[in-house]
């Protein structure tokens, strides 16, 4: 068993950025006496924390009404962004056709949107840090609706990539700050833990729904451009919300706050200075951490895995229920539907999970105490075997002498699987690194899972054809067999493997 207790502790100068605490790597020792008061008058002049707990203008007060108005804000945004990656898939065989490319090249069009969004968020850091979450929607939206209709009036398969590629850079920082838009709203033991797993929800839930609505669109219109006008009229309305939402970002309120009452705001770091924070965080602690930490590293391999073989499905799925059961386009995206169901049982599962067995956990210790990270691997345990499950039941029933529904039914434990380890996979990594390198730890689990999501479709017709339905999907269940162990040796070994990171305290 894991330790029942974790004590951290940090030291040194730190700054904010996306509400995240920092190392600047900067000390000030210098000045004394005089400078000391003149500091200390500075300071007791400042609008600098909350003027009480039950302060309304903290947005953890605000009405619940009013925190799931905002909290569905970068949900729907983020389930948009999301269902961009496969919505343009029942569209590659005519586009292919229009525009005289062949499949594979017409399938860049999801691989270089998830480039996009595996490079995309570094773009949202800057504005978030300087102007607060709203700034980040206000902003980068309209550029992702205008690369969408970019996409949409492509008349070459050059413009049509290369419009594809913005829109998910574009797109990506609405995803890259949801999750912080959702802990400014909600205490973590009221509510937030379910409110994040409901966010979070949005990233599989839009890419399971897209071939479906998608097909159906196809089908009914009868051209692939319409494929982009989905995600513009899902999008679109609600950008006008934007303009009546509220900031939800506690250093920007701040800053506000001071301006409104002639005081002066919070020092910011120098411009240089922040520059590398943002770099730091966003770019390179995320690659270093990949690189060099074996916790971040297995855990971001395993969801990008699972993440890939989702975005390979956008392929599969149509040369295996066309090609074996005659479906049209749009019966193929109902298909996803299975899968569809499995991420939203994953919900439930990853909520009894935490509400007996974490619980159990928390009351065998004090009160101000927290359990051990590797307690929040329980579900990842007992989903780790719905992936294998899932792909070898699809891989043995796809075939004509089964019924259709067969198949497709083995997409749940295949969904199922996939969200629960990933729900677990973050709660253990902010539970292990905390708000110092938190940010970056999932930074790089996101970064993975997007290169996993850009790379897999690129060779997943070629392995169906040639080595056929059963075994392309049981060599990626045989795969799935491989890194089943993974959140059973976290748990293990957990404790000892984060003792020796230089990224815990």
């Amino acid at each position: 068993m894991p330790p029942s207790t974790e004590e951290k502790s940090s030291d040194g100068e730190h700054a904010k950025i996306n509400g995240e605490v920092v190392s600047t790597g900067l000390s000030n020792d210098s000045g004394s006496g005089d400078n000391d008061n003149d500091n200390d008058a500075l300071e007791s002049s400042m609008v600098q924390d909350w003027e009480s707990p039950s302060d309304p203008g903290d947005p953890k007060n605000w009405s619940l009404g009013r925190k799931i108005i905002h909290t569905a804000i970068p949900g729907v945004f983020g389930f948009s962004v999301a269902f961009g990656t496969s919505v343009y898939a029942p569209g590659i065989p005519q586009v292919a056709k229009e525009m005289g490319v062949s499949i594979e090249v017409a399938t860049l069009g999801i691989s270089l949107y998830s480039l996009g969004l595996a490079l995309g968020p570094m773009l949202g850091a800057p504005i978030s840090e300087s102007k607060g979450r709203k700034a980040v929607y206000i902003l980068t939206i309209p550029i992702f609706i205008l690369f969408v209709m970019a996409c949409g009036l492509s008349k070459n398969i050059t413009s049509l990539l290369v419009c594809r590629f913005f829109a998910g850079a574009f797109g990506a920082p609405c995803l890259a700050i949801g999750g912080g838009t959702v802990a400014d709203l909600w205490d973590m033991k009221h509510g937030g833990g379910l409110a994040a797993v409901l966010f979070v929800q949005t990233m599989f839930l839009g890419p399971s729904l897209g071939p479906f609505i998608g097909g159906y669109a196809l089908q009914t219109r009868g051209h692939w451009t319409w494929l982009m006008w989905v995600i513009m009229l899902v999008t679109g309305p609600l950008y006008l919300i934007l303009f009546w939402s509220s900031e939800t970002s506690k250093k920007e309120i701040l800053r506000r706050r001071a301006k409104a009452r002639g005081l002066p705001e919070p020092p910011r770091p120098p411009p240089r200075v922040a520059m590398k924070m943002l770099f730091v965080v966003t770019l390179y602690r995320p690659l270093e951490m990949l690189l060099t930490d074996p916790i971040v590293a297995f855990l971001a391999l395993y969801c990008s895995f699972a993440f890939g073989v989702l975005f390979a499905f956008f392929d599969a799925y149509p040369y295996v229920f066309m090609g074996v059961y005659g479906f049209t386009i749009a019966q193929s995206g109902l298909a996803f539907l299975g899968i569809f169901i499995g991420t939203l049982l994953s919900v439930l599962t990853f909520y009894i999970f935490d509400r007996t067995l974490y619980e159990k956990a928390k009351r065998k210790i004090a009160p101000d105490m927290m359990p051990a990270p590797e307690e929040r691997l329980y579900t990842a345990m007992v989903g780790s075997f719905g992936i294998p499950v899932g792909l070898f039941w699809f891989a043995w029933t796809a075939r004509e002498s089964v019924h259709w529904i067969v198949p497709t039914l083995g997409g749940i434990p295949f969904g199922w699987g996939m969200s629960t380890i990933f729900f677990s996979g973050i709660t253990y990594i902010v539970d292990t690194y905390g708000a110092l390198f938190g940010a970056s730890a999932i930074a790089a689990n996101g970064f993975l899972r997007y290169i996993f999501g850009a790379v897999f479709p690129l060779f997943t017709l070629q392995m169906y054809e040639n080595l056929g339905i059963a075994w392309a999907t049981s060599t990626l269940a045989f795969l799935s067999l491989l890194m089943l162990p993974i959140p059973m040796v976290l748990y293990k070994w957990g404790p000892k493997l984060r003792a020796r990171s230089k990224f815990t305290s």
